[in-house]
């Protein structure tokens, strides 16, 4: 039968006796098997120890980017404020210029632009009202989303908004320029618009412009901006210069002594075109001045804004 014992020989370095210990085999069995499961004990709770500093570290970079995405998020939601509260302030300005210039809005079916108290109206949230709510739930990222949603379509509606009230200026300002509201020269009127004796024949004929005596040689200017579709000779009036102002406006110079411009040319409001004279049928130096809008002759008066 195997032995249930084993001895244990130690022999001390010096003079001292050699001593034996006789140990059970199931002790030993009993010891290894102990310090193997200390040695696995010890080896999950260092395993366990890396873990715990590994989740604390990635805890700790977790708190560090959301307190970043925090700031982000707050100074998103201060921007969103800000630009809320621009286009706001954009769209109240856009509601005036459209009340002055009685412009309709299609997009919003407005005229003048509602306002607050008026029957009827339930004013717009405000930006400020829809994007002051720190701390809520709104501040999701869903909800941000959908307010960012909201900003660019009334940023694009607004713009497109702008770029219809920026032609409509652009075009009020060339139709000012195209407008004849100056005198072409200075002198004082022989004859008005409309009914007259006609000098030469003494019968009531239409006069369709006005008579502005002035001496010989005296400068004719053009009263707006145009083009010279006509500079030449024509009939009873003479040397004749046409001017086409756009908008359906033309003007008309007779008897001219001297064309300055030549058909084609563009003139602006106050430039030289011509000189005062007495040629065609003419019983003096005088300027026959016409203004006629879709062909039809108007009084001249009307259009003239200076003394």
């Amino acid at each position: 039968m195997a032995k249930k014992t084993v001895t244990l020989i130690v022999v001390p370095d010096h003079d001292a006796p050699v001593r034996r210990f006789q140990l059970e085999r199931s002790f030993l069995r009993h010891a290894a098997l102990g310090a193997g499961a200390a040695g696995v004990l010890l080896l999950a709770a260092v395993v366990h120890y890396f873990a715990l500093v590994r989740e604390a570290s990635e805890n700790r970079l977790l708190r560090d980017e959301n307190l970043t995405l925090r700031t982000q998020l707050k100074s998103i939601r201060e921007r969103m404020e800000h630009i809320g509260a621009t286009l706001e302030r954009v769209e109240r300005f856009d509601q005036k210029l459209r009340a002055v210039t009685l412009l309709s809005d299609p997009q919003r079916n407005l005229a003048l632009g509602p306002t607050a108290g008026e029957p009827g109206v339930t004013p717009a949230p405000s930006a400020e009202t829809e994007f002051t709510r720190p701390g809520s739930a709104s501040e999701t990222p869903r909800n941000l989303a959908s307010k960012l949603d909201k900003l660019s379509e009334s940023a694009t509606r607004q713009e497109k908004s702008l770029q219809e009230l920026q032609s409509y200026f652009l075009d009020q300002k060339s139709r000012l320029a195209s407008t004849p509201s100056v005198w072409p020269a200075r002198g004082w009127v022989t004859s008005d618009f409309g009914q007259r004796l006609d000098p030469y024949t003494a019968e009531r004929v239409m006069h369709e412009g006005l008579d502005i005596a002035a001496p010989h040689g005296k400068d004719v200017l053009a009263p707006s901006d145009g083009t010279v579709i006509f500079a030449g000779l024509e009939g009873g009036y003479g040397n004749v210069l046409v001017i086409d102002h756009g908008y359906g406006v033309k003007t008309r110079y007779g008897h001219l002594s001297k064309l300055e411009v030549k058909t084609g040319d563009r003139v602006k409001r106050g430039q030289l075109v011509g000189a005062v004279g007495n040629t065609g049928r003419s019983t003096g130096p005088h300027l026959h001045y016409e203004v006629r809008v879709g062909g039809i002759p108007e009084n001249p008066r009307k259009f003239i804004l200076e003394e």
